[in-house]
């Protein structure tokens, strides 16, 4: 009877390990700052980040069961829309893992970045069909705001018309706007 007992305690255990949320305070590289949390929830799948940064506030969802990342942008009112793709977005596990590392080696500091551009003027409201195809996560965080499909790119020289996002020093989402050149 004891070794039942002490068998299912530590199936308990690591049951509890795996499914409880982890939730990272978020801090500035160079000040030490808090700026935001990042909360994983094993279960869903889902990171939720949320920076609180002045004009560079967001709202981030990783949806991996959906394979949707959305940030709403405070600064624009708009939500952005990009495809998880494993060559740019890490899995889950990493980045639960880069954030412990972030959390308990302070001096470490992570230039991962992911560029991606937006078409301005190309924005539509979400739908039906839409909040099916991204996930109840995503339709909260989006709903009532213009969606804006991001689609990875290069680094940009001009970063002028770019947008900070993503998970401050673990994985940064630059959001830029497409330039479209003109004929004169």
């Amino acid at each position: 009877m004891k070794r039942f007992t002490a068998v299912l305690i530590c199936l308990g255990v690591f049951w509890a390990q795996t499914s409880a949320l982890n939730t990272f305070v978020l801090r500035d590289p160079v000040s030490n700052y808090v700026t935001g949390t990042m909360t994983i929830h094993n279960e869903e799948h889902i990171v939720d980040v949320h920076v609180r940064s002045g004009v560079y506030s967001s709202d981030t969802i990783f949806d991996y069961t959906h394979g949707y990342i959305a940030t709403r942008l405070f600064s624009r009112n708009a939500c952005f829309i990009m495809k998880i793709k494993k060559e740019f977005i890490p899995e889950l596990r990493e980045i639960g893992h880069l954030a412990f590392e972030r959390e308990t080696m302070k001096d470490v500091y992570s230039p991962n970045n992911v560029w991606a551009q937006f078409q301005p003027g190309n924005s539509r409201l979400g739908n039906f069909k839409d909040w099916i195809l991204y996930g109840k996560h995503i339709e909260n965080l989006c709903t009532g705001l213009p969606l804006y499909q991001l689609v990875a790119t290069e680094p940009t020289m001009n970063v002028d018309g770019c947008a900070s996002a993503g998970i401050p020093s673990i994985l940064g989402l630059k959001i830029c706007q497409e330039l479209i050149a003109t004929g004169s």
